[in-house]
């Protein structure tokens, strides 16, 4: 759990647009076309449905490791979905970034 918080940290500090704080407006754009369109929105659900099969390979057997990988997905997804949102908003990612850090520490502390 420490990794994958640090992980997903270092996606915040770098304003990797997975973690849904980038203003770029390609990117804001790229994420609105996505979340706004049914036939991509549904591609996107298959893929996060592969990322979870395979975090849960990685984290182990059995049911206890399905719903770790989903856990952590919905959280990553949601923090992600809430940052996008606020900078779809008219926010910029610099001023979304120290909510967006405190956020993610609640919910991998709420995780653990």
């Amino acid at each position: 759990m420490t990794a994958l918080h640090r992980h997903f940290r270092a996606g915040l500090d770098g304003y990797d647009p997975v973690t849904g704080l980038n203003d770029h407006p390609e990117v804001v754009a790229f994420h609105r076309l996505v979340f706004t369109t049914a036939s991509l929105a549904a591609r996107l659900t298959r893929y996060q449905l592969e990322d979870e099969e395979a975090l849960a390979d990685a984290l182990g057997e059995g049911i206890q490791a399905r719903l770790r990988a989903a856990q952590v997905l919905a959280v990553q997804r949601v923090l992600a979905r809430t940052n996008w949102q606020k900078i779809a908003d008219g926010r910029t990612a610099h001023d979304v970034h120290p909510e967006a850090v405190t956020d993610a520490d609640q919910a991998f502390n709420q995780l653990r």
